[in-house]
């Protein structure tokens, strides 16, 4: 199934560098039940899709410090 994503409301997150590198953006609420996630760098390149309890499941982990960063 194709979704068009080109009116998401992209937001930034906030574990992303101010460099201009490893930025990351989702746009939750967009779909039912789907979280869309793209690199910013390459805003019409592809987009993942998660299910809510997926990207929730990650967001927890992140803030708990599972995934270090550098």
């Amino acid at each position: 199934m194709t979704h068009d994503l080109s009116t998401a409301p992209w937001r930034k997150s906030s574990y992303s560098g101010d460099n201009g590198g490893d930025c990351v953006e989702a746009a939750p609420g967009f779909l039912p039940g789907i979280v869309p996630v793209r690199d910013s760098k390459d805003p019409e390149g592809p987009a993942l899709l998660f299910s809510n309890d997926a990207f929730s499941a990650f967001i927890t982990a992140v803030q708990a410090g599972e995934f270090p960063i550098g």
